[in-house]
């Protein structure tokens, strides 16, 4: 039985190095084939400047519109889903801790939506512009990717939440705090630095998605001033130029994916120190 059990456990740890090994070589082989194909065509005039007349044809210009419509949407996005997870995170772990089988249907309805791909909430965001008669603009596309990105957020949130000890909030309780006052100054000052980590991977969420904004957010080569103009995306802008049959110009598209990769690459690499500082 013993000598069984050590052959398993070198078949499954065999098994684990084979698949981490393939993952890494799969992730390298990506980067790497980005890098190749795009490092060519990036230069600071590409990052710098909005596209001109013939940028779509190979000519001058660059992709400044899709890099600062990504940060506008994705910060006002974020900053909404926060404004929305905050008080549902709070109140399902203060008011709703004695109810565990109601927290575990919400947890997993949360669940449900977070594994919702995001053009499903592409559609859902361009019904009700439909609805309302709306038309395509940053506003749109914030409301719908911050309704993709406020499952994520809350339950990253509630994660954190969870590792509080209770007996902080019966302490709370016995030196005359409200639920309310317990959860947002006893609550919200312990999970600080772990709501710093749930809202920069909303954010890293929010600023990579194509789908969601496909058709909600419209396309133009401008930096949009207000929340009613249209705006470009780097996804959109990478999808876009993939589509054109001038090779000058899918290079740029490559270009414009190593720009992405690198902002998500920073907001990860944020999210993993905020994590290590608050075990720490």
């Amino acid at each position: 039985m013993t000598l069984r059990r050590k052959l398993e456990e070198k078949i499954f740890r065999v098994l684990s190095a084979l698949f981490t090994l393939i993952v890494v070589l799969v992730l390298v082989h990506i980067i790497w084939s980005i890098v190749e194909k795009g490092m060519s065509s990036l230069s600071w005039q590409m990052i710098s400047q909005e596209p001109k007349g013939g940028f779509y044809f190979g000519k001058e210009g660059g992709i400044l519109n899709a890099i600062a419509g990504s940060f506008y949407l994705a910060v006002a996005a974020t900053v909404l889903a926060f404004v929305i997870s905050l008080p549902v995170a709070l109140f399902m772990n203060i008011y709703l801790i004695k109810y565990q089988r109601l927290l575990i249907s919400i947890r997993f309805f949360l669940d449900v939506l977070w594994g919702v791909p995001s053009i499903v909430y592409g559609a859902f965001g361009f019904t009700l512009m439909m609805y309302f008669g709306l038309r395509n603009s940053l506003g749109a596309a914030t409301l719908t990717v911050a309704a993709m990105i406020a499952p994520i957020m809350i339950r990253a949130m509630d994660e954190v939440l969870k590792t509080i000890p209770i007996g902080l909030q019966e302490a709370a309780y016995a030196l005359g705090s409200t639920k309310t006052e317990t959860a947002y100054k006893v609550f919200f000052r312990e999970a600080l630095p772990g709501f710093a980590t749930a809202i920069l991977l909303a954010f890293g969420r929010g600023i990579g998605d194509a789908a969601s904004v496909l058709f909600t957010a419209g396309y133009t080569d401008y930096i949009p001033r207000s929340f009613g103009e249209p705006t470009a995306t780097l996804p959109l802008a990478i999808f876009f130029q993939l589509g054109s049959p001038i090779e000058e110009v899918q290079n740029r598209a490559y270009a414009a994916a190593i720009v992405l990769t690198f902002i998500v690459l920073c907001i990860s690499v944020a999210a993993r120190l905020l994590y290590r500082l608050r075990k720490n």
